[in-house]
């Protein structure tokens, strides 16, 4: 175990304790939720940064990093969902969601011909990420019905996370199609 790894498992750790906060009957459930989701945000960013700096990649952590991040993700994404209760809350994380799960079996897949480098994460992937966590950083924040600065840039920054969601996931499929399409030689 390494500094890399344990920020990892604590990012997991955090997803049943998010969703307990989240559930409490106190309005400082909002800011409570919205700082645990911030702190796994931050460990993502910080777990694969230490772990090239360091030189402390492991097997561990090339499988529960993007798994970690999915799961919370997705968890978040559902609390949100449930607190709006509204179609354009659900529309942008059912895309995010979906391309996630896309995204991770195309990977999976291109890993077994041996090409999973045509499908590493790139910029917009990246940029992707950011918008995600921020948006749901402070969607995290705003109490339903939506309202103020924070919750609409919250879902202004929801939408545009979606867009790029679609651009990357069109990039990756683009890359794999040589393998993906019918007429590819097998």
């Amino acid at each position: 175990m390494n500094v890399p790894n344990i920020l990892t498992s604590l990012r997991i750790i955090l997803v049943p304790i998010l969703v307990l906060v989240f559930y409490l009957p106190f309005e400082w459930r909002y800011l409570a939720s919205a700082s645990i989701f911030f702190v796994a945000a931050v460990t993502d960013w910080f777990d694969g940064y230490l772990a090239r700096r360091w030189n402390q990649t492991t097997a561990f952590g090339a499988f529960f990093d993007p798994v970690a991040d999915k799961i919370m993700v997705a968890t978040a994404l559902c609390l949100l969902i449930e607190e709006f209760g509204a179609f354009w809350m659900t529309v942008p994380s059912m895309i995010i969601i979906g391309r996630e799960i896309v995204i991770s079996a195309l990977r999976e897949w291109m890993a077994e011909l041996g090409k999973r480098t045509s499908v590493a994460v790139n910029r917009i992937g990246k940029l992707k990420t950011a918008a995600q966590m921020m948006a749901i950083t402070l969607l995290l924040l705003t109490p339903a019905p939506l309202a103020g600065i924070i919750g609409y840039v919250g879902l202004a920054l929801l939408y545009a996370s979606s867009v790029l969601t679609l651009w990357s996931m069109y990039v990756y499929i683009r890359a794999a199609w040589p393998d993906l399409s019918p007429f590819s030689k097998d």
